[in-house]
């Protein structure tokens, strides 16, 4: 592997390089983000997340397939809900971050800090 000029780090590897471009992928969607940050405040069901980003059960229920698949969220079942939570925590730093940076730069408040004690990390 090549070392950049940029302090001597390696290369990662480019089936590491396409894992984190299919993560980002699935989070280029302003839907798919909205729901990432929300259930970094805590866990909701379809509804709730419906709701939320305002936006139609079916479709917030795609986007969360197309996240649980990933690995990204994860749900458990509580009576007859499916409540559905954030399943990698460092995707969630990652989120919070750019979301700040960019809301910083905009001019805008920082949004609220997400605490990753919630997300049972």
């Amino acid at each position: 592997m090549s070392t950049g000029s940029g302090g001597g780090l390696q290369d990662p590897p480019a089936e590491v390089l396409a894992e984190a471009a299919a993560a980002f992928g699935l989070l280029a969607t302003p839907a798919r983000l909205h729901i990432v940050w929300a259930l970094a405040q805590g866990e909701s069901d379809v509804t709730g997340l419906a709701e939320r980003v305002g936006s139609t059960l079916p479709s917030v229920s795609q986007h969360l397939t197309k996240l649980k698949l990933a690995g990204l969220v994860r749900s458990r079942r509580e009576g007859r809900r499916q409540v559905y939570l954030v399943d990698d925590p460092d995707v969630v730093t990652v989120v919070r971050l750019m979301v700040g940076q960019l809301a910083a730069r905009a001019g805008h408040p920082s949004p609220a800090p997400v605490r990753l004690r919630e997300l049972g990390a």
